[in-house]
């Protein structure tokens, strides 16, 4: 692709100039309605949606329907290649995690022996914890039936052991790497990825305790939601489902056996959580919790997980990138044996491949599922994760049409010409996509595409902090054009309106206060 200057001469480096700037601003601006239009009026896959936003962008900009095509299938080749290997593996990680009941031994371990004050804060610690490696629709799965078999248990309203766990998944999603949103936007914005994962670790933290077990104060008594009044799908010995419904008294304690919280496995070995409970106590009475023994029969052959094996699989590719990450900041030179060696493992692909391997090992195998159980759990992680990773790269290629068209040069101008923080205008951006679309992953993609022509103004650490600022913006508001707000309100079962009072204003408690722990942040370092 070449421009031709006044003087006639052509260069291959300057990108193509299609229209003036007004146009150029129209068709981001069409562009971006169109894709919510699509998605939210329309109802339109989001893959479609941001290959036929792209189509009209490169229109309105009057590109050519071929230098379109070339842009878009570019940016898609690169994002595929860049994310959705990581994807993949982070996937099977999670799957390992929960068929081989590592996941359950993680809950139980950490719930045992906790009184109701401290629940809160250590159901925002597990989800967090289990949040590294899971998607948030399969943490949410995960958890929600424990949260609630704790709640009873325990007395504790719905909302105070609830959001905290909520809390945990959400900002994990949004701000720390393996996931699909934070790697994209690394991508995108070729920013360092252990800069990024530290930052993101030292946001998450406070972001966690302020959106989870300080505000579900609050939120309990705006949504005063009793678990007792829930009725939960249980599993019986014979495999058929039954309903049932229990009544704790407020304050009581009682003894939960088995894994996780009182669960049953089934013929697979895997674990209901809500499964048949022990009798209730009688008004008054205190016993004591168990939720960490493991002491109910095993299918035949099958092996309980240690918990510091489960947390080993989890947390051993985040801890591999932040050994890398260290190191670079310590080991200056680039050839010494120590910085390539962790330069190799600390890759985010050879770090999630190891941390799937030991997982097939040690979680698969080490928990007496034979070899062929463990590739098809493996495998079977690969189908759900389809549409995120053709999602991520679709956005990857609107991304790049925005480039070549040459919106980002005009955006770049404006942004430089009124003096608007970086940060600020990809937390807003973010925001304003994330309420149209309702798409956390298409608000991080297409922020980070329109904000990429001010990346090289950025030092590192900015940089690093600007994707942390447009995942924050990515969260913000959950509404009714949400999948997440819906999983919410049915397994919660809420009406639209505690939905909002709840989840909603959680996840703009973690926008607003993440954003603003990145401008603090912003301003500390340099």
């Amino acid at each position: 692709m070449s421009t031709t200057f006044p003087g006639g001469l052509p260069t291959a480096d300057a990108p193509a100039v299609y229209a003036g700037n007004a146009q150029l601003v129209a068709a981001c601006i069409l562009g971006i309605l169109a894709v919510v239009v699509l998605i939210t009026w329309a109802k339109v896959h989001p893959f479609l949606s941001l290959m036929l936003g792209s189509a009209v962008l490169g229109a309105v900009a009057t590109m050519p329907p071929g230098d379109t095509v070339k842009s878009f299938v570019a940016g898609f080749g690169t994002t595929a290649g860049a994310v959705g290997i990581l994807i993949a593996l982070g996937a099977m990680v999670g799957k390992l995690l929960e068929d081989s009941g590592g996941a359950n031994r993680i809950v139980g371990t950490m719930v045992g022996r906790v009184g109701p004050g401290r629940l809160p804060w250590v159901m925002a610690a597990i989800a967090a914890i289990l949040g590294l490696p899971l998607f948030f629709e399969v943490g949410v799965v995960l958890l929600v039936p424990v949260v609630v078999l704790v709640a009873q248990r325990t007395g504790l309203s719905l909302m105070k052991v609830g959001i905290p766990a909520l809390a945990g998944l959400s900002v994990l999603h949004g701000l720390v790497p393996p996931h699909p949103g934070p790697l994209t936007a690394i991508g995108l914005l070729d920013a360092d990825l252990g800069r990024t994962l530290i930052f993101g670790i030292i946001i998450a933290i406070p972001t966690v305790a302020v959106a989870g077990p300080l505000l579900a104060r609050y939120v309990d008594r705006w949504v005063p939601k009793s678990a007792d009044d829930l009725v939960l799908l249980g599993s019986t010995s014979g495999g058929t489902a039954t309903r049932t419904r229990t009544t704790v008294p407020a304050g009581a304690r009682t003894e939960i056996r088995g894994d996780a919280v009182g669960g049953l496995r089934g013929d697979d070995g895997r674990v209901d959580p809500v499964g048949p409970r022990t009798a209730e106590p009688s008004a008054g009475a205190k016993t004591t919790s168990r939720l960490g023994t493991f002491d109910e029969p095993l299918a035949p052959g099958r092996k309980r997980v240690g918990f510091a094996t489960a947390i080993i699989g989890i947390t051993l590719p985040v801890v591999l990138m932040l050994i890398d990450a260290i190191t670079k900041l310590a080991v200056t030179d680039e050839k010494a044996g120590v910085r390539t060696v962790m330069d190799f493992i600390g890759t985010p692909i050879v770090a999630l491949l190891i941390a799937v391997l030991y997982c097939y090992i040690a979680l698969g195998l080490g928990s007496g599922l034979n070899k062929t159980q463990v590739s098809e759990s493996v495998g079977s992680a690969l189908p759900a994760v389809a549409s995120i990773i053709l999602i991520v790269a679709a956005g990857g290629g609107f991304k790049q049409t925005l480039i070549d068209a040459g919106v980002g040069n005009v955006i770049k101008d404006w942004a430089t010409g009124v003096s608007i923080s970086v940060l600020l205008l990809g937390w807003l951006v973010a925001v304003l996509i994330r309420l149209g679309t309702g798409s956390a992953t298409v608000a991080t993609i297409t922020a980070a595409g329109i904000v990429a022509p001010l990346a090289p103004t950025l030092s590192a650490n900015h940089l690093a902090l600007l994707v942390l600022a447009i995942g924050c913006g990515s969260l913000f508001f959950s509404h009714v054009n949400d999948a997440g707000f819906w999983l919410v309100k049915e397994y919660f079962g809420l009406t639209v309106g505690e939905t909002i009072k709840s989840w909603s204003v959680m996840e703009t408690v973690i926008s607003v206060f993440g954003f603003a722990l990145v401008m603090v942040a912003s301003v500390v370092v340099t």
